[in-house]
């Protein structure tokens, strides 16, 4: 059995009574508390977020959480990477102050039956393809939040409907966190960091490049005025002829992601799209 307790480059916590144990002491030393969820497999774009954390709160919790809750049967919940020592190495060079990994019996123990149900933002785009998705999400972070109680917790733009769900979320249910975008990092040729990208092939890798040109060219033609139809057309046409396939490209509007009228766009609008190379799921967006 592998022991959930490893000796870690950082402070660390296991349980909720541990991670709550350390955050009620720097409250009594009045110090403020961030928190950047993540699943581990840790790159410069998690680094990132934790580095933003830094710079808005006295100290971060990083959490490392593969969350079963978000996955469904079939997806790759077993493949997933779990690095945890190495994440943890991550997470002290950059200055985060302790590292949140939670077992699955703690964040789910025996009797868990309680989910959170959503709307809004959370309709059609992921869920059309992962109807199971953002409530595994949603749940998880609620647990998180009231776990650790952040005055700021920063998520990814890169999982954009991800992003706005968890605005919702707290403002429906007055949670009281103030919930900060990182700018999204990417590499030299453009394609968005994730975890995922550690399944790519070298040529998969080069084709998931063009993700990011076909909605940086979406939402340049919509800029210009292009009608949000026939640009739609074009960026989905070239989408299916770069990728395996495409669950959606679509652009929708920045703040509700609800459908835009057709015509000129007269509103912020965000481009999204989730497309597979290969057996890896991608996912990626641009503000317009």
């Amino acid at each position: 059995m592998t022991d959930p307790r490893p000796s870690l480059p950082l402070d660390a916590a296991f349980d909720p009574g541990e991670v709550a144990n350390t955050v009620s002491a720097w409250r009594k030393e009045g110090l403020s508390v961030g928190l950047v969820p993540t699943m581990g497999a840790l790159h410069a774009g998690h680094i990132a977020l934790v580095t933003q954390a830094l710079s808005l709160c006295d100290r971060v919790v990083a959490s490392v959480f593969v969350n079963p809750a978000q996955f469904a049967p079939g997806e790759d919940f077993s493949a997933y990477p779990r690095t945890l020592e190495s994440d943890a190495q991550k997470l002290a060079a950059a200055g985060c102050h302790l590292v949140y990994a939670p077992t699955g019996a703690a964040m789910y123990p025996d009797g868990f039956a309680s989910t959170v149900s959503l709307k809004g933002p959370a309709e059609e785009l992921e869920s059309a393809a992962r109807p199971h998705f953002f409530a595994g999400v949603a749940t998880v972070v609620t647990k998180l939040l009231n776990q650790v109680r952040p005055d700021a917790a920063v998520f990814g733009e890169k999982d954009y409907q991800q992003l706005l769900v968890i605005r919702r979320l707290v403002a429906d249910l007055d949670l009281g966190v103030r919930i900060v975008a990182g700018e999204t990092v990417r590499e030299p040729g453009g394609l968005a960091l994730s975890s995922r990208n550690a399944y790519l092939s070298a040529d998969d890798r080069r084709r998931a490049s063009k993700l990011n040109v076909i909605l940086t060219d979406f939402a340049e033609a919509l800029r210009s005025g292009a009608a949000v139809q026939s640009a739609q057309a074009t960026a989905q046409s070239e989408a299916e002829a770069a990728f395996d396939s495409v669950d959606y490209i679509d652009a929708r509007n920045a703040e509700t992601l609800a459908a835009l009228p057709q015509g000129s766009l007269h509103q912020p609008g965000r481009v999204l799209a989730a497309v597979r190379v290969g057996k890896t799921r991608l996912i990626d967006n641009r503000a317009v």
